[in-house]
């Protein structure tokens, strides 16, 4: 069992990957992977519990964790309470400590 970080930094409603971290996230959970997705940037909106994004709701569904940097959130006025089911806040420096820790890390 490979530890994956994937880190999204687009927003949910204006990708035209097609939901690429998602799709990825949910098959490598479902393959037996430990999986955490990090929304970063504009990848935060998805993250508020008025965004009802059906890709946040797949990774949760699948049991991926998901968590979203706290800088990002406060640059957009999104306050930790307004955060979606299942969704953390997070310090960046996450991504320095998973690397460490040996983790695959996907920037997208």
């Amino acid at each position: 069992m490979q530890d994956f970080l994937l880190v999204e930094s687009r927003d949910g409603f204006d990708r035209r990957g097609g939901g690429f971290c998602g799709e990825l996230a949910c098959s490598l959970a479902a393959a037996g992977h430990s999986v955490t997705v990090l929304l970063v940037q504009n990848g935060v909106l998805a993250a508020r519990s008025s965004a009802r994004d059906p890709g946040l709701a797949a990774l949760v569904a699948a049991r991926v964790a998901v968590l979203a940097d706290a800088f990002s959130l406060a640059e957009r006025g999104i306050a930790e309470y307004r955060l979606a089911d299942g969704v953390r806040s997070v310090g960046l420096e996450l991504v320095v400590d998973r690397m460490v820790e040996g983790a695959k890390v996907l920037w997208h």
